[in-house]
């Protein structure tokens, strides 16, 4: 009895947690919780500065590696940023099962116009990470499609393998027949990929619709990588051509955990660069 009263509790406060949690931005599964980090000292109501969208990756969150790092490395050298946790993950509202490229690209754009909306922000700049870096590279050049493409976009590791992977029925170690996935599989036993996603995946255009973006480009990626190959780095470059810049950092893996603080300074002293040109 007394178990079952304390369940009952634990469930009340978890309901009245999540009434309570601000959701600036709402996409298409809810709201979009969010994460702004600014400069030190920094006063909205008279300062102004450039603000960074940053985008984790598939079943990660805006407060994994690296994006918190990314934030307090960026705020260092004057820049703000917003980091966010997509629809299904974290602390956001949705289901990871419904979660779909197409939605995710929904909560990006619904982000961008929160902070077009901020009066302290000057200039704008998109980082994704892995799946984050395809939802980057289409946003912006779907807002270039607009006429209101970013000042400067940054992929770390882009994951345009998603693509090969759902059209060969292998997604990390779910198997599925692509042509006709059940409604949901299983990566690790724990996280769930639903039939829209695995199927809407697979006729993406996603080179093709970053193309429209013609501003500056950094594209890093580890060597040591074993869950996004280099080849998906490099048609990216290929496909921004001129203005974009790849540079693979050696000894590095997918989660950016070996040679983090080159990644970030990297990443730090492009937008800083970029932004004051």
């Amino acid at each position: 009895m007394k178990r079952t009263i304390t369940t009952v509790l634990l469930m009340v406060l978890a309901f009245f947690f999540a009434l309570a949690e601000d959701y600036p931005v709402k996409g298409p599964q809810g709201g979009l919780a969010c994460k702004i980090c600014l400069p030190d000292g920094f006063d909205p109501a008279k300062d102004h500065c450039p603000m960074v969208i940053l985008m984790h990756g598939i079943f990660s969150s805006k407060d994994y590696g690296p994006m918190p790092q990314l934030a307090k490395g960026l705020a260092a050298a004057g820049i703000a940023s917003i980091r966010f946790d997509f629809d299904g993950h974290g602390k956001s509202e949705g289901e990871m099962q419904d979660m779909t490229i197409g939605k995710e690209l929904a909560d990006a754009q619904a982000v961008w116009e929160y902070v077009r909306s901020l009066p302290y922000v000057t200039q704008m700049g998109i980082l994704g990470h892995s799946q984050g870096g395809v939802i980057a590279s289409m946003t912006a050049g779907r807002l270039a499609g607009e006429g209101e493409a970013p000042d400067a976009l940054v992929l770390l590791a882009p994951g345009s393998v998603i693509k090969d992977a759902c059209r060969n029925g292998k997604f990390f170690n779910a198997r599925f027949d692509p042509a006709d996935p059940p409604a949901f599989v299983r990566c690790w036993g724990v996280m769930k990929l639903g039939r829209e996603y695995l199927l809407t995946t697979q006729g993406l255009d996603i080179y093709g619709t970053a193309a429209a973006y013609e501003g500056p480009v950094l594209i890093l990626h580890g060597d040591r990588d074993s869950i996004v190959p280099l080849r998906c780095s490099e048609e990216f470059q290929q496909t921004f051509g001129t203005s974009s810049r790849l540079i693979v950092v050696e000894g590095e893996n997918h989660t950016i955990t070996r040679r983090r603080k080159e990644v970030i300074a990297r990443t730090v002293s492009f937008f800083r660069e970029t932004f004051r040109e």
